[in-house]
């Protein structure tokens, strides 16, 4: 029987699995779209029936495409960071998701302690705002749901115990919340002490690939059955571990919904270096990898593109084709003057696309095209950040969905230096499938 690994990939876009085989080799690729629940004022969020629906269903997907002499001896879960559920005693949910780009809490953090919020960037190493994983607690504590006795699960975790694992929080995950003090890696008192919570409401800690148990969920498709499990982090910088990525001069870039800028270091910046790129809502945070740490830079560019494809009324990949194609051109000519079009949004506090035209003759390609320039300014004021702490980069490998328009590499090779594409379609989830391969090596 041959035996195959899986890396489940929760994206803000889309839920993935990929299994692959004994030599790395992928077998097969499956994708749903991540089941969010969209409200007035763009609230969105996700249930756990909707998210376990449709992991299941990928599951039986895998299962089928395997055949009848095969199974997964080994899975590990990533996924987007700041996305997570407050679970009751018996591991269930007590109030719905939120989606890292929803603005519940938006209250919570403009009325947060003057003294938490001067210490918050140097103290955890996360930009204080509406994205991160303690706004939102806040707003569902302040909304009626009681933390106090309860726990967070971010939703790799939870998918993860979901299937059979032992509930923990694994580090990179953990730390996007804002609740951990990157001096000491344990919680911060005084920030559970505002939310009303004890050291409790975290699970205990883990790295990155830690055995976690086996697949027993009764759900699980039997090729499954017995799979060991682990969870493998932060999508992001899962991404990056499949790319190679070690302590070197490279940037990984991974564009999805989110599009980040993820520099390695050997070991953490200081106190004052985190709170100065904080200022900048720059992240300086634990890597997957046990003793690396991360410097994570983003944008909303991927939410910005996406919602200008549906304001052009673009929704397959034929007429997103027809758009590249246009936008290339565009970038090649010098019909539309500078200044035509101003795009606002990119910046990671805000995401809300903000499009002023002002000149006859505009269309889509070029209103496209002033997003990704746009998207290019932020990056540079990133990046210029990023190198006043670090040493410049050299290398750049970029990943992710979107690089799959040629308008989008083009306008990203005028950014970072020496740009390379990666040549795999799902590098989170080959990441991962990869974290979970090392299950077997150490059993």
């Amino acid at each position: 029987m041959t035996e195959y690994v899986a890396g489940i990939d929760l994206g803000s876009t889309g839920v993935k699995i990929l299994l692959a085989g004994p030599a790395g080799d992928v077998h097969t690729v499956r994708q749903r779209p991540t089941p969010w629940r969209t409200g007035r004022g763009g609230r969105t969020t996700l249930t756990d029936a909707d998210l376990l629906a449709t992991v299941a269903g990928l599951l039986d997907e895998a299962a089928e495409a395997l055949g009848p002499d095969a199974r997964v001896a080994a899975l590990a879960v990533s996924g987007m960071g700041e996305t997570g559920f407050v679970t009751g005693s018996d591991g269930r949910p007590v109030a719905p998701a939120f989606a890292w780009f929803d603005r519940s809490g938006a209250e919570q953090a403009a009325a947060f302690p003057t003294a938490l919020k001067e210490e918050f960037g140097g103290r955890t190493g996360v930009p204080w705002g509406v994205q991160v994983s303690a706004a939102k607690m806040l707003h569902l504590r302040d909304g009626g749901v009681t933390l106090a006795g309860r726990r967070w699960a971010n939703l790799p975790e939870f998918v993860a115990a979901a299937l059979g694992a032992e509930p923990v929080g694994e580090r990179s995950l953990v730390s996007r919340t804002g609740l951990i003090d990157q001096d000491t890696g344990a919680p911060w008192p005084e920030l559970l002490a505002h939310l009303g919570v004890d050291h409790g409401f975290l699970p205990p800690v883990v790295a990155a690939g830690t055995p976690l148990g086996e697949v027993t969920a009764p759900w699980a498709p039997p090729a499954f059955a017995g799979a060991r499990l682990t969870v493998a982090g932060h999508d992001h910088l899962v991404a990056a571990l499949a790319g190679g990525a070690g302590p070197d001069d490279r940037y990984y870039v991974s564009m999805g919904t989110a599009e980040v800028v993820l520099r390695i270091v050997e070991s953490p910046l200081t106190f004052d270096a985190r709170r100065r790129l904080t200022d900048m809502l720059i992240n300086c945070v634990p890597n997957v990898v046990a003793g690396q740490h991360v410097l994570v830079a983003g944008v909303k560019t991927g939410l910005l593109m996406r919602r200008a494809l549906g304001l052009f009324g673009i929704s397959d990949a034929e007429g997103r084709d027809r758009l590249d194609a246009a936008v290339c051109r565009v970038l090649a000519s010098l019909d539309v003057p500078d200044g035509a079009v101003e795009v606002r949004g990119a910046r990671n506090d805000d995401g809300v696309l903000s499009l002023t035209v002002r000149a006859d003759g505009v269309g889509p390609a070029d209103v496209f095209r002033a997003v990704l320039e746009h998207g290019n300014a932020e990056l540079e004021r990133l990046i210029a950040a990023m190198e006043a702490e670090v040493a410049p980069a050299h290398s750049t490998l970029l990943t992710g969905g979107w690089t799959g328009m040629r308008s989008v590499r083009a306008a990203r090779a005028r950014v970072f230096p020496s740009l390379e594409v990666s040549d795999r379609s799902q590098d989170t989830a080959y990441g991962a499938s990869q974290l979970a391969a090392r299950l077997l090596v150490s059993a």
